[in-house]
């Protein structure tokens, strides 16, 4: 049987919630029926080790010298090049960014800019990944050769930097589109309203056998702390709330609780938080572990899995904790009434400190809600099997 060639493009494998989403999804796949292909803007990340051996990585040649002409602003940009004494490139892009922003057309830009690129192969489905990412959706319609064309949507698009008028002109141009959950597919309607017979709901999934296997090696909890452990994975930026749950942690100790709480990942917000735990001297009750590619060995070992962040696609860290049967608790997000049902296999609270401080509280003093929530998740089918001949 000939296998189906399926090309993946994404960022780079920093450790985060889409890039797990791939790994789950490509250990999967069968390799004696696709050949996968991941294609890479950066050559980077804690993920990359973790990929499985079947899959071909490849690279974007020259993507750092446009990073900073699609990211900084453009007149810095511009002035950068005339610094470099590059005055005819200066006014090229200057150009090239002037009339997409006033046509609203950013392709345009990305014209100009993908100009050199070139990409050898042919699949069957080339699969924009690490979506809504204006520049890779570009790259797999313009530069990718394939039978079909597909976008995949990670994020809440009104809690993100989202081009309405960019996904308006080139998103009706995919063969399908893919969303992780209900209400973000809805969002993405309402937004562009033509795509809606394209889009189809594709919730992330999570192999518990790999979780688990994973959890059997690497290291966790290295402290002898004998009170309850509660746990966080994620990056430590605004979206994911730190500072939500480094101001539960201070109501939880003025309450007198025997806890600590460990964040294991990084992020811009990681100064600010450990400033925020030193002005509200949580040194011994918070403490930022730093990123771990294999954090399955402290989900295996906490007594509870908090999620608190501000927003989210689908949660990808309380499928992965769910592998452990472990009471989690995590803010009214998208896609958290999807995964949970309220107080029978999770608690679903507002997205504040005093939402998590008071869903913690009740669920520390209250054992036998421990035990439902823990037989919930027991009970509630985790390990999907996706038909990726659907999907591919």
């Amino acid at each position: 049987m000939k296998k189906k060639k399926v090309l993946f493009m994404l960022i780079n494998m920093n450790i985060g919630g889409t890039e797990r989403a791939f790994l789950n999804m490509v250990s999967e796949m069968p390799s004696e029926k696709y050949e996968i292909t991941l294609l890479l803007l950066e050559k980077s990340g804690g993920f990359l080790e973790q990929v499985p051996s079947h899959v071909n990585i490849v690279y974007i040649d020259g993507y750092n010298q446009i990073k900073p002409l699609i990211n900084e602003p453009p007149k810095q940009s511009a002035l950068q090049l005339i610094k470099k004494g590059k005055f005819f490139k200066a006014l090229a892009f200057s150009t090239y960014y002037f009339v997409s922003k006033v046509t609203k057309r950013k392709e345009i830009l990305f014209n100009y800019l993908a100009k050199k690129i070139e990409h050898e192969g042919e699949y069957d489905t080339a699969i924009a990944y690490a979506g809504p990412m204006d520049f890779i959706s570009y790259i797999v319609l313009n530069k990718i050769k394939s039978v079909r064309k597909k976008q995949w949507i990670h994020f809440d698009i009104n809690k993100i930097g989202f081009s309405k008028s960019f996904a308006k002109n080139i998103y009706p141009d995919f063969d399908k589109i893919y969303v992780v959950s209900e209400e973000a597919n809805q969002k993405l309607i309402n937004k562009i309203p033509r795509i809606k017979n394209k889009t189809r709901v594709i919730q992330n999934f999570v192999s518990k056998e790999i979780v688990n296997k994973l959890s059997k090696s690497g290291e966790g909890f290295q402290d002898n702390y004998d009170g309850k452990r509660i746990l966080t994975v994620g990056r430590i930026a605004h979206e994911k709330g730190p500072d939500l749950a480094i101001e539960a942690a201070k109501l939880l100790r003025k309450d007198g609780v025997n806890f600590r709480w460990y964040w294991v990942g990084e992020g811009k917000e990681m100064k600010h938080s450990q400033v925020l735990i030193k002005k509200l001297n949580l040194e011994n009750q918070f403490i930022l572990l730093g990123s771990k590619s294999n954090p399955y060995p402290y989900m295996a070992n906490c007594d509870l899995y908090i999620q608190p962040s501000r927003y989210e696609g689908f949660c990808i860290t309380t499928l992965e904790a769910a592998c452990f049967n472990k009471p989690i608790i995590t803010t009214d997000v998208n896609g958290a009434r999807e995964q949970f049902h309220d107080n029978e296999n999770g608690l679903i609270v507002e997205i504040t400190s005093q939402g998590l401080y008071q869903g913690i509280a009740r669920l520390l003093k209250d054992e036998l809600l421990q035990q439902r929530l823990i037989k919930g998740s027991t009970e509630e089918e985790r390990n999907k099997q996706m038909n990726f001949d659907q999907i591919i």
